[in-house]
């Protein structure tokens, strides 16, 4: 048997379990020599087949690598996974819906992850759990993503009590993995009880985060030619609160000044959540100023939204989106998968490109072999 004490050499030696990898021995294939270590898979604890049982109680447990492969698993797009995913998640269904949510968007280089280490640092010394859900731009080219939001949270990733899965965004315009929701219930069931969402931070067009969190948070910053388009309707109208971030040094009476502007604004647009009236904070990720007042609105919307049904009326309505949403992707899928219709797509697409049939059309044509093949009685 292997040396199962083996220890990557950048990990520090008095590193805890916050380091949550494995690092595992190495396999005899065929053909191998006798200088590859000699193990065998089977016998090789974090390659040993688990059950949704085993997952589910791997998680009540707190194992962070139960949940790391956990989340793998239903991130996967593979079938056989599927099953499995599903059976994790009606297992650990009881023990969800504890954790509040938070949802935190805004412009690229807003500096959204350093405010989310900054918060999620504070939370931990508050002696809270907190789960970090980074959504990372997947390329368009590639289909890859760097995944690299834990090395910019390196304050955070040393904290116990914290978790940060990086995914990418599989090219989602709204800037979440088709799994968030799950990968948060995972996280919700392993004992974590503030969930945080990074999104990818693609402007206006960011908004269906809004769709499965509780409170909803743009972090914006000024002097960087945003001021205009922050103030225009679209994610604006969204945020539950805005945080002017940066607010240090030379830039805090710009800052101040930003966050007045936003309260104005503020003042004329609808909140988007029935009874809270939404407002504009300032913030410094580098020195911590203003973080416990951004986590107090945060807490205050939570107190007030709850008395009021409004907080318990959101989470229905955003269970029932996810429905459709499944429904949605389900009937893509199968339509995908059509070798028929694929083959007919292809001509009809064709027919566009040479000129001999129009979009509209082509687009009926196609609608018409989906009814035909598909749900035809």
């Amino acid at each position: 048997m292997a040396n199962n004490n083996y220890r990557p050499e950048w990990q520090p030696d008095n590193a805890g379990s916050e380091f949550a990898c494995t690092v595992m021995p190495g396999v005899m294939l065929d053909g191998g020599n006798d200088d590859v270590l000699k193990h065998d898979l089977a016998e090789a604890e974090g390659f040993k087949k688990l059950t949704a049982k085993d997952y589910a109680e791997g998680l009540m447990n707190g194992d962070r690598v139960k949940l790391s492969r956990a989340i793998t698993i239903i991130e996967s797009n593979a079938s056989k996974h599927f099953e499995l995913g599903q059976e994790i998640i009606q297992d650990i269904l009881p023990y969800t819906g504890k954790a509040i949510r938070v949802g935190i968007t805004g412009v690229p280089g807003a500096g959204k992850s350093t405010f989310i280490e900054a918060l999620g640092t504070y939370l931990c010394t508050k002696g809270s759990k907190v789960a970090v859900l980074a959504v990372d731009p997947s390329s368009t080219l590639s289909k890859g993503s760097i995944l690299g939001d834990k090395t910019r949270m390196e304050n955070l990733s040393r904290e116990k009590n914290a978790f940060i899965r990086s995914s990418p965004s599989g090219g989602s315009l709204g800037g979440v993995t088709r799994k968030s929701r799950e990968t948060m219930l995972l996280c919700e069931a392993a004992g974590y009880d503030v969930i945080l969402v990074e999104t990818v931070g693609v402007g206006q067009s960011e908004t269906s985060v809004r769709s499965m969190v509780d409170f909803f948070l743009v972090v914006v910053i000024t002097g960087a030619g945003d001021d205009l388009q922050g103030i225009k309707k679209g994610i604006i109208e969204l945020a539950d609160t805005i945080v002017v971030n940066k607010s240090d040094g030379d830039n805090r009476l710009k800052a101040m000044a930003a966050m007045t502007d936003y309260n104005q604004v503020l003042h004329y647009l609808r909140p988007p959540t029935e009874g809270w009236k939404t407002k504009a904070l300032v913030c410094s990720s580098v020195t911590g100023e203003g973080i416990e007042s951004v986590w107090e609105t945060v807490i205050d919307f939570k107190g007030s939204t709850g008395k009021s049904g409004v907080y318990v009326k959101r989470r229905q309505e955003q269970t029932l989106e996810w429905v459709r949403s499944m429904v949605d992707e389900y009937l893509r899928n199968r339509i995908a998968r059509n070798n028929i219709l694929s083959e007919r797509r292809r001509i009809i697409e064709a027919c566009v490109t040479n000129g001999k049939t129009t979009p509209t059309m082509a687009a009926k044509e196609i609608i018409g072999d989906i009814e035909k093949i598909l749900f035809s009685s």
